[in-house]
């Protein structure tokens, strides 16, 4: 007997090898399950093409806040990552590119200094070899255990899209769920074209938050991918198969 996977969204029973081939999204309500970051390079990059780099680059403990050596140890085993962030060289079906995949498995994908030193490093390299960066968000916003060394990223890395501007080397943007806090308030919105996934959770603070600051009812769908689209934030909501496919057009459209 297969083996099946019940949605989270729908509570329809899956079968595994389907789940599998549609890249892990419902085929009766389209809900996107969350993929590990392994799984998100194989379905954008050409096969063998990903090569990891700035791994050199590791974790401090700037305020010296006690217990966070044994959390970041306890998230790697956990996780099966070194960081939030894998950043790399790549194809994407023939066409050269620099990838960053935030992944939400690591500290729900929160923004230290080493995750905001990973992407400003991409994206200098790719504004130094007029190469193009595609960053796949997935995060909760700053980490609090490094406190204002975690809300200097967002300068950071504002400035490094700042710099690929003036070199018009391009830079697209995938938000997937969640992306929020200053991520989103960074970077993430900076992109030349801003994609999503489907049924994806975008914003700064959670809605619960903002309808108790502003004392008003939110609108359905608030802060959804959908949401976002219809008002302006988000360029297309793109399906995971077509993802690759959507990102080497636009790579190759924004050349020179």
């Amino acid at each position: 007997m297969s083996k099946t996977i019940q949605c989270p969204s729908c509570h329809e029973e899956i079968n595994e090898e389907e789940f599998l081939k549609s890249n892990k999204v419902c085929p009766f309500c389209n809900y996107h399950f969350r993929l590990k970051s392994q799984e998100r390079i194989d379905l954008i990059c050409d096969e063998g093409s990903f090569k990891e780099v700035f791994t050199n680059i590791k974790t401090s403990n700037p305020l010296n806040m006690e217990g966070y050596e044994e959390k970041l140890e306890q998230q790697r085993e956990k996780s099966d990552l070194e960081e939030a962030v894998i950043a790399g060289e790549c194809k994407i079906k023939g066409e050269d590119a620099l990838l960053c995949v935030m992944s939400f498995d690591f500290m729900g994908g929160s923004m230290g200094a080493l995750v905001g030193e990973k992407i400003t490093e991409t994206m200098l390299q790719g504004a130094l070899t007029d190469t193009p960066v595609i960053i796949c968000t997935a995060s909760g916003g700053a980490r609090m255990q490094e406190g204002i060394f975690s809300l200097m990223q967002m300068a950071k890395t504002s400035s490094a899209v700042s710099l690929m501007n003036k070199c018009g080397v391009p830079l697209f943007i995938v938000l997937t769920h969640p992306t929020t806090g200053g991520v989103t308030a960074s970077f993430a919105m900076l992109g030349d074209v801003i994609l999503s996934e489907s049924g994806a959770l975008i914003g700064f603070a959670g809605p619960r938050v903002i309808q108790g600051t502003i004392g008003e009812k939110l609108p359905d769908g608030f802060q959804t991918s959908e949401f976002q689209k219809e008002h302006g934030f988000v360029d297309a909501i793109v399906d995971r198969k077509d993802l690759a496919t959507t990102l080497n057009y636009l790579i190759r459209t924004h050349k020179g």
